[in-house]
């Protein structure tokens, strides 16, 4: 998958998150991406690598200014 994904876009993960939910949003990039639950609240950091592997499509590009 190619990086169309930015901060503060809305993700849809391959895998559900223990709270049931698979929707997740990127609130950093850099080595690490760190997205947070759309659901629970909870943050989980992945390096780029294995979430640009887990990583199921973008439902909403935002462009988030800091």
């Amino acid at each position: 998958m190619k990086n169309n994904y930015e901060l503060g876009s809305v993700v849809q993960m391959k895998k559900n998150h223990p709270c049931g939910s698979n929707i997740f949003r990127i609130v950093r990039i850099g080595v690490d991406i760190k997205i947070k639950c759309e659901n629970c609240g909870r943050t989980i950091m992945l390096s780029r690598l294995d979430f640009n592997k887990k990583i199921k499509k973008v439902l909403e590009v935002e462009n988030y200014e800091r």
